[in-house]
């Protein structure tokens, strides 16, 4: 049978998981500057922690996983033979594979909260799964890369993703801009729009404004039975570009009010620090997840269209659903599979990022061979990644595999080579060659 993969995965060449290890390793960086530290969670959920937390489409797009052993011997006999296949998961499936890394911190720190000193800042990258349908840019198998707080209200927190957000684009050399909005000025739109028991219906409707248009979000608010006054006052507010020109909506919404005070904290911070990337107020911006209760962001290249590459929000009871209420938490992610993509279209990576051999040495027999394997543990041991290409067989394919590898420098080594000790190195780039003692070439490459 001809090997394949899973719908929706993919395989990463070394190449691939260097660069991408390029991107994780910079903006962990970045995290631990400010503060964050890392956490890592069970590939597996219980399905009791994962249902029910990103909605009725969300459950659809868990992977659950068979019980152990004759998992039919306590299925559901009803449901099996109705084909009710969620009346039948219950009892065939107890576990899940994580649909994001949000959940499973809630649970985190619900479980150990006796442990944890509170504002606790973690980071944490790791693989999640969703069974949606494959398409460019989107797969079921990924890696997502979040920061999030929890155990404070502090506007500083939201300031400081920014930050986080703006170095750590700035470091990888993507430009970006980086949306800011609230969901208390969406609750305010809702009621300036007399709607605000609609509100998640018209959020959901704005929040596809950028795939739809205003004509697409005003029928799909129509179909979601908003009368047609309250979507034109939603079409009048979405048209406000400003804070300020904000308020006299909002006089009556005391809601409304709060979330322009809370964005106006936020930008007077920003205004005192250096950023390189545009930091901008979108009240279009909805994000669609339920349990954002504050400040929501979303990130945008400005070089390359491909939709979001990080979002986030304030959640301040997600914590609330395990048992442990009034629990504020803010939080971003950064979209690693995006970023790589915009690096690789931008040519953005360093190219040490896919050499991870620096130095090879070829030899021409046993004899130079030998001495090589001598020289290489001088190398290595002076921190350069170094290779001895296994058996001093025909110098054409040893130099054809140094070629197909990209190492960026080679040492040839035969008899006059070993009877001086001047070794015959080659810098792959500039094709320029010398003959140079060990230490020597250790300098050159070291630097």
């Amino acid at each position: 049978m001809k090997p394949s993969l899973p719908k929706g995965t993919r395989d990463f060449s070394p190449e691939q998981v260097n660069k991408r290890s390029y991107i994780i390793d910079t903006l962990k960086a970045v995290f631990v500057k400010y503060g964050y530290q890392p956490i890592e969670t069970p590939v597996m959920e219980n399905l009791s922690t994962l249902t029910g937390k990103y909605g009725e489409e969300g459950d659809k797009l868990l992977f659950k996983v068979l019980n152990n052993g004759d998992f039919l011997s306590n299925a559901n006999k009803d449901a099996l033979e109705a084909l009710d296949s969620r009346k039948l998961v219950s009892s065939i499936s107890k576990r899940g594979l994580r649909y994001d890394l949000t959940v499973p911190f809630a649970r985190y720190v619900v479980m150990y909260q006796s442990e944890l000193s509170f504002p606790f800042k973690r980071y944490q990258v790791q693989p999640v799964w969703r069974g949606d349908r494959p398409q460019k840019g989107r797969y079921q198998e990924f890696y997502q890369c979040d920061v999030d707080v929890v155990g404070s209200d502090s506007l500083l927190n939201e300031v400081e993703l920014v930050q986080i957000y703006d170095e750590g684009y700035s470091r990888l050399g993507v430009e970006c801009i980086i949306k800011i909005n609230n969901r208390k000025v969406l609750a305010g739109m809702a009621e300036a729009a007399g709607i605000p028991d609609k509100f998640m219906e018209m959020t959901v409707a704005i929040d596809k404004l950028d795939k739809i248009g205003m004509d697409g979000v005003k029928k799909e608010m129509a179909k979601r039975e908003i009368g047609e006054d309250a979507i034109q006052k939603v079409e009048n507010i979405l048209n406000t570009d400003s804070l300020e020109a904000l308020k006299p909506l909002f006089a009556n919404s005391e809601t409304g009010l709060q979330g322009i005070a809370e964005l106006e904290t936020v930008f007077k911070y920003l205004s005192q620090v250096k950023l390189d990337n545009e930091v901008k107020f979108d009240i279009t911006l909805a994000r669609g997840l339920s349990y954002y209760t504050g400040t929501i962001f979303e990130v945008a290249s400005t070089q390359v269209q491909i939709g979001s590459i990080g979002g986030g929000g304030r959640y301040d009871d997600l914590t609330g659903m395990f048992g442990m209420p009034n629990v504020p938490g803010v939080g971003v992610s950064f979209g690693i599979a995006r970023i790589f993509d915009i690096m690789e279209e931008l040519d953005l990576f360093p190219e040490t990022t896919s050499n991870s051999t620096q130095l090879i040495f070829l030899t021409f027999d046993q004899e130079s061979f030998d001495y090589a394997f001598g020289a290489l543990q001088q190398v290595r041991q002076a921190g350069i990644n170094a290779e001895l290409y296994p058996a001093p067989v025909k110098f054409k394919k040893q130099m054809k595999y140094a070629n197909s590898r990209n190492i960026p420098y080679v040492c040839i080594i035969g008899s006059s080579e070993v009877e001086s000790d001047q070794l015959t190195f080659k810098n792959m780039t500039s094709g320029e060659q010398q003959s140079l003692p060990i230490d020597e070439i250790i300098a050159a490459i070291v630097g």
